[in-house]
Order: C-alpha cells, then structure tokens, then sequence
C-alpha cells in the first residue's frame, strides 16, 4: 500500500520551499548580474591595454629591425676588416724586412 505524503509536507513544500528557492535563485541571478555589470568596464580597459601593448611592441620590432645589425652583417663586416688587418700587416712586415720604413 502507498499512502500519500502527510498534508503537513505539502504544506511546507508550497509554502516555504518554493519560495525560498525562487527568492535564492532570484539572488545569484541578481548578484551574476551586477558583477557582469562591475567586470564590463575592467575588461574594456584590459582589451584597450592589451590592444596599446601589441602595438608597442610592434613599433619596437620595427625599430629593432631597422636600427640593429643583423649577425650576417656583422660577420661580413668582421671579415672585411681583418682581411683588410692581415693585408695592412703583410705590408709593413714587408717594408720591415727591407729597411726598416720608408
């Protein structure tokens, strides 16, 4: 045999449950409202920040790549200058070995 639930838990559930879930979930979706409300301008200012920060870094990629030697360009410049050196010191080895200068 089932018997039906007491007239005393209906009552209750009607009464007071189900208001006090409706009052609740009323809350939260107030308080998910107002900090949707409160984050807004936060999130404008750190996209804004964010937006500012790919740019400057753009500008001082650009400025890196145009005011800065690249290691290629240093090597040859390297090169250049201590065969030049070597060819300078042949030289003067060789006015050395004749006679002391001019």
């Amino acid at each position: 045999m089932t018997s039906a639930p007491p007239l005393d838990l209906i009552w209750w559930i009607t009464a007071i449950e189900v208001p006090a879930l409706a009052g609740l979930f009323w809350l939260v979706q107030q308080t998910r409202k107002e900090n949707e409300q409160a984050l807004d301008p936060l999130r404008r200012g750190l996209e804004t920040t964010s937006i500012q920060l790919r740019e400057a870094l753009a500008a001082y990629k650009l400025e890196v790549a145009k005011n800065y030697a690249s290691i290629a360009a240093v090597t040859a410049l390297e090169d250049r200058l201590t065969a030049h050196l070597l060819r300078i010191e042949t030289k003067l080895d060789g006015r050395l070995a004749e006679g002391g200068g001019r």
